[in-house]
């Protein structure tokens, strides 16, 4: 069995770039409100950001061997996504991994379960999403999988797959849906720069967004 699968497709420089510019709710609604990783996974300081291509990782319960092997093979911008097997209560990633992942230029680390050398993490600047913090150690004993279909934080993350997270939370998009999705989040956000100028001026957002006729349909008393 092929444990580590080294040659991915990723979106390109440029798309990876443009969606560095578009926040994640914004990413979410534009894919048809596809993507929405588990929201008990959150930056480990706000004002975090993580954009870049995912390189998958399937770790077996309370050992992070294969976390080292994807931090060998991963290209610079990459994002690590790992999995735990719902053992998230371990300390899976530490400073000294934090060292090695910004020497590489590694896009960041997203993880459902814990890290520790949480302060050091944070001061050294390399974006992290996670459960928490634990103490408890990992082993390196067990064989896991890197680079295969991974279910992360309810959703089917494939390599490559763009991975865009801020202080709202993840949102995964498909390699191939990129292109479109980022041409639709665009749109988006020229919409509500208008919407916004329309609200300043003092419109209702009942009367802008046609609300009305969904009370009226509703049965909504006042008095």
């Amino acid at each position: 069995m092929v444990h580590v699968r080294k040659n991915i497709e990723r979106p390109s420089l440029e798309i990876i770039s443009a969606f560095k510019e578009i926040s994640s709710a914004t990413v979410h609604e534009s894919s048809g409100r596809s993507g929405f990783v588990s929201n008990d996974i959150i930056s480990i300081k706000k004002g975090v950001r993580i954009c870049g291509p995912a390189i998958t990782v399937q770790c077996a319960p309370g050992d992070n061997l294969m976390l080292h092997k994807a931090l060998e093979i991963a290209k610079p911008g990459d994002v690590i996504v790992a999995s735990t097997a719902g053992y998230y209560d371990y300390g899976y990633w530490g400073g000294l991994m934090t060292v090695s992942g910004l020497s590489r230029q590694l896009g960041g680390l997203a993880i459902d379960g814990c890290i520790r050398d949480s302060r050091e993490i944070i001061d050294m600047g390399f974006p992290v999403f996670c459960k928490g913090s634990a103490i408890r150690g990992t082993d390196k004993k067990t064989l896991g999988l890197v680079n295969y279909p991974t279910v992360f934080g309810g959703v089917m993350v494939e390599p490559g797959d763009l991975i865009l997270g801020d202080d709202d939370g993840i949102v995964v998009i498909k390699r191939n849906d990129c292109k479109e999705v980022l041409e639709k989040s665009l749109k988006r956000d020229m919409a509500e720069i208008d919407k916004t100028k329309i609200l300043e001026s003092g419109v209702s957002s009942v009367e802008y967004n046609n609300l009305k006729e969904i009370f009226d349909r509703l049965g909504l008393v006042e008095e």
